[in-house]
């Protein structure tokens, strides 16, 4: 009985802390804006948000135009790995797509540069 007892209290006690944890992260990251990315795909992304972003040729007006399809890619895009070269020096290219659209990026150490957008 006293090692129910024991558990019973261990649980009690988790779940307070759970409880508390969650509330102050949350409002911690409203108040900083921070993220907390642990997956592949989430940390690239806020890498490429972290650095000026350049456009080559046409998708500059595309892009400046239209912050919806800037958003859909850099905020909620998906990351092709299979097609990404994550290996290149200096600059890394990736394959993000939304739900029709893939674009082909350079993430370079100071900058990352939009090449191309397909259907």
């Amino acid at each position: 009985m006293a090692f129910i007892k024991r558990v019973g209290w261990y649980l009690v006690g988790l779940s307070i802390g759970i409880v508390f944890l969650t509330f102050f992260l949350k409002k911690k990251s409203a108040e900083t804006g921070s993220e907390f990315c642990y997956f592949p795909n989430c940390r690239v992304l806020k890498d490429l948000r972290s650095k000026p972003i350049s456009y080559n040729g046409v998708l500059k007006q595309q892009f400046e135009k239209d912050s919806v399809l800037w958003y859909s890619f850099f905020k909620e895009g998906s990351i092709d790995f299979g097609r990404s070269d994550t290996k290149a020096e200096p600059c890394k290219t990736y394959f993000i797509s939304n739900d029709t659209t893939t674009i082909e990026v350079l993430n370079c150490p100071e900058k990352v540069e939009v090449i191309r957008m397909e259907d």
